[in-house]
């Protein structure tokens, strides 16, 4: 498969899923939950690329009764147990949540909506009291680990919501999860992303000043990235990201546009409760620097490229 590296599954009861939002993460998030024992219903904007999911996952072995496209969210929703998303935006998650032909109309009572969408907080106070109002549970749950974590299976998954909610969706969810948390209530999902992009905004820019530094002083920066990654600067980004930075590597991984998206909503949040983040902001400049450069969809370890 293309976009999915099967895993060991645990053992689950086999559930009726929905999947709103095939796109690089959706995609393989989706097929995790089928490959697990799950029953799927897919739906996205482009009504083919459903139809190839479901393809591709007859191909892998799994039973054709298991799998099934909708036209709409609502269609998709229609008699599954969970609902899980994975769309662009706070305007994307309305559309398809509360919008004409949305999840929330087809959901039946008692049934959850997981977003794994990275969006506000405050849309996701939103929509979860919109889904009380109707008899329905909502989940904030953004994820980390990018493309590779999602075909892998192994997204680190931040919740916001009820406990016994959380409960019941954590069992299926660990078919794409390596760690599935509840931080709090409904926002605090999306609150726990945002930290973690002001992690890692200033772990990139340390990283590719102190690439660019060593480069400039003739330095074998493979072989301090191997003396120094043993050390206190250790970090994912340096493991995974040093040496591709080095040669000058960003056609993988998490895109700059996405990137300033997520840190555009950590400002707006810091605008609301007050904290400062001076590091931050600057960095969300620099990869502004790197959209001018024709970089909107680098990596976003390519702000060493406005070192060189």
């Amino acid at each position: 498969m293309s976009n999915v590296n099967p895993k060991s599954y645990e053992a689950t009861t086999p559930t009726r899923c929905a999947f709103i939002g095939l796109g690089v993460m959706g995609y393989p998030m989706a097929a995790h939950l089928a490959l697990a024992g799950h029953s799927v219903c897919v739906y996205n904007r482009t009504a083919s690329k459903a139809q190839a999911w479901v393809e591709e996952m007859k191909a892998a072995g799994v039973a054709p009764e298991r799998l099934s496209t909708g036209e709409t969210p609502e269609q998709a929703a229609q008699g599954a147990d969970l609902v899980f998303a994975c769309v662009g935006n706070d305007d994307d998650l309305r559309t398809v949540t509360t919008g004409e032909g949305g999840a929330f109309a087809g959901m039946r009572p008692d049934s959850v909506f997981i977003d794994h969408t990275t969006a506000s907080a405050n849309v996701a106070r939103e929509l979860a009291s919109v889904a009380a109002a109707r008899g329905l549970h909502f989940i904030d749950a953004p994820v980390s680990g990018g493309q590779a974590g999602a075909q892998n299976g192994m997204l680190t998954v931040m919740c916001g919501g009820e406990a016994q909610v959380f409960e019941r969706v954590q069992p299926v969810a660990m078919a794409f999860s390596r760690a599935f948390t509840l931080m709090g209530e409904s926002g605090a999902g999306q609150l726990t992303k945002m930290v973690n992009q002001i992690c890692i905004a200033g772990l990139v820019q340390g990283l590719s000043e102190a690439i660019a530094f060593g480069q400039r002083a003739k330095l074998d920066m493979n072989l301090v990235l191997d003396v120094i990654g043993k050390g206190a600067a250790q970090s994912w980004q340096m493991d995974n990201r040093g040496k591709t930075m080095v040669q000058d590597q960003f056609e993988f991984g998490f895109a700059v546009d996405w990137m300033r998206k997520d840190l555009g909503l950590v400002l707006d949040e810091a605008k609301s409760n007050g904290a400062r983040l001076p590091v931050t902001a600057l960095v969300d400049q620099f990869y502004a620097d790197v959209q001018a450069l024709g970089g909107q969809r680098w990596d976003t370890s390519s702000l060493i490229r406005r070192l060189r």
